[in-house]
């Protein structure tokens, strides 16, 4: 699935929506039992939600779109949710000021932003796809259409897939928006608009999930490139629990650490040697990588997803080199030369002081995580609009670890590490210190300073037992998984996301400011409150 090939879904896949004034595409133009006369055609399905977390349409890079009533490269499922994730946070700035995008950094996002329309929807869409798989996958419904025993035995699997993809959508969906409308298979198409469910009866539905299909889960490392395992599904309760105290009012520690070790235990992965090499177009050949969502210049093109990630960051004195074929130099890295592997660039993303100031240093001469370009860029952000203003991160490139452009200059090759082994140690730690029982300090300690024995080539950067602590976690992976769509969700557990804790640029003034507390949850759309009666607002919006 590194080249995912995926169907147009011409039967009514949605018809009843999550959301009263989603318009999906396209419409019904035929029947499931004229679908399915091809038994490829149940994989092609599962491949299709899968896609849905790159794709935008069912043509792309732009044309018959999923949906409808927004820019189709906004409404990338990846591009909303990292946006949310980083560009609300000390991690990431963007110059554009297209209507709400400034409002993310400004804390300054009400019920009728765009960007907040676009992931609530995304992530209905995904749950929509993943229900309609279910309907169409029953035993009953099987058996009438006379499926043959593989098939019937590899569906089987793939129902777990979907139920995993949809609890991933889930959690998504009360990390962001708090309590959410709620709707399964088993509600009727065409029936009632849903009502809405608290974060801790989403929190138990998604546990209830992911335990049931635990056992029909490909074992970890054993399924296909791009699709699920049991090593995926423990991260995600990983991540559930670990946040548990956020969603439901009561911490799970001792959760995160079991399922921490599950992922650890298994030998099945191990730490990239070289930290650079796991954002490169041959990532999907790294043990770390748990989950990943794939990406292929010629088969996925998009303009949101990793085509955003890679060229986005991209402006300034960093494009002066980037049609030479020698490589643009990166002064103080161990490799002499590489090129970034696209045409050009966008001139948006940076990060801030706040970031920089994690790191001993901003190119990489010590902890090589730091991906910074300071060439003709200030550190301090004077004006957000100024790409010069806030160093540039190239963290993702188009470019194989051997120095091989991708496929496409526009559409990146390279693969969006959703969940790796990095991830599982950081988080067993954290859980451990937090006074989650299954493991302990010692091996916390063991497994931070791998990471930090990567970061600096040796020795010198590891930590002693006094200083692993909780706030250290916190910075720890904010050097470690800058740029991979954590960071709002680790401020938030924290504390230190909206009334506590201040960044270049946050609420709106250079030196930064704290926000209200209710800005932890975003604002249902404002057209979904009109639509749906069930539907009440978030306090404070």
């Amino acid at each position: 699935m590194k080249r995912i090939n995926y169907i147009v879904l011409t039967f009514s896949l949605v018809a009843f929506g999550a959301c009263t004034k989603l318009d999906l595409e396209p419409k019904s133009t035929t029947t499931p039992p004229v679908l399915f006369q091809d038994e490829s055609a149940y994989k092609a399905f599962i491949a299709r939600v899968y896609a849905g977390l790159a794709v935008t349409g069912q043509q792309g890079p732009a044309g018959a779109a999923d949906i409808s009533s927004l820019d189709e490269g906004f409404s990338n499922y990846l591009r909303q949710y990292w946006q949310w994730q980083e560009l609300t946070t000390d991690e990431a700035v963007i110059g554009w000021g297209d209507e709400g995008l400034p409002d993310l950094h400004n804390h300054t996002w009400t019920s009728a932003n765009q960007f907040g329309r676009a992931i609530y929807y995304r992530i209905f869409f995904q749950v929509s796809m993943a229900n309609e798989f279910l309907r169409e996958t029953t035993d009953d419904k099987l058996d009438a259409r006379g499926v043959s025993e593989a098939t019937h035995e590899a569906i089987h699997t793939y129902r777990a897939e979907a139920r995993f993809l949809r609890a991933l959508s889930y959690w998504h969906g009360i990390d962001l928006f708090g309590d959410i409308p709620f709707y399964t298979e088993t509600s009727g198409i065409g029936s009632e608009s849903p009502a809405q469910v608290t974060r801790a009866e989403v929190f138990q539905f998604i546990e209830n999930e992911l335990n049931d299909i635990e056992g029909d889960m490909v074992a970890a490392g054993e399924n296909d490139y791009g699709r699920a395992d049991r090593a995926a599904l423990w991260m995600l309760q990983a991540k559930l629990y670990l946040n548990a105290k956020t969603y439901t009012g009561n911490d799970r520690y001792s959760d995160c650490v079991a399922a921490c070790k599950k992922v650890i235990d298994s030998g099945v992965y191990s730490l990239q040697d070289n930290y650079r090499h796991l954002f490169m177009t041959d990532n999907s050949q790294s043990r770390e990588i748990i989950f990943a969502i794939p990406f292929d210049g010629l088969s996925t093109q998009t303009w949101g997803g990793m085509t955003y990630l890679v060229h986005a960051p991209l402006g300034g004195s960093m494009v002066d080199n980037i049609n030479d074929q020698t490589g643009a130099e990166y002064p103080g890295k161990d490799e002499a030369t590489r090129v970034y592997g696209v045409n050009g660039g966008w001139f948006g993303l940076r990060t801030t002081g706040a970031l920089v100031d994690l790191f001993p240093d901003a190119i990489g001469n010590i902890d090589r995580r730091a991906h910074f370009y300071t060439t003709g860029q200030n550190k301090d952000i004077n004006a957000i609009t100024s790409f010069n203003d806030g160093y540039a991160v190239r963290k993702f490139v188009n470019v194989s670890s051997d120095g091989v452009r991708g496929s496409d200059l526009d559409h990146p090759d390279t693969d969006y590490p959703m969940f790796r082994l990095a991830d599982a140690y950081l988080m067993y730690a954290e859980a451990v210190l937090r006074g989650g029982s299954g493991g302990d300090a010692g091996t916390a300690l063991g497994y931070i300073n791998q990471l930090r024995e990567r970061a600096y080539g040796n020795t010198t950067g590891n930590i002693a037992a006094n200083q692993l602590t909780v706030d250290f976690i916190l910075d720890e992976r904010g050097r470690e998984l800058y740029f991979e769509g954590t960071r709002r969700t680790d401020l938030i557990r924290y504390g230190k996301f909206t009334d506590s804790g201040v960044w270049p640029w946050k609420g709106g003034v250079k030196e930064g400011k704290t926000t209200d507390s209710y800005r932890n949850v975003l604002p249902i759309p404002t057209g979904e409150i009109l639509a749906n009666p069930k539907l009440r607002q978030n306090p404070g919006y």
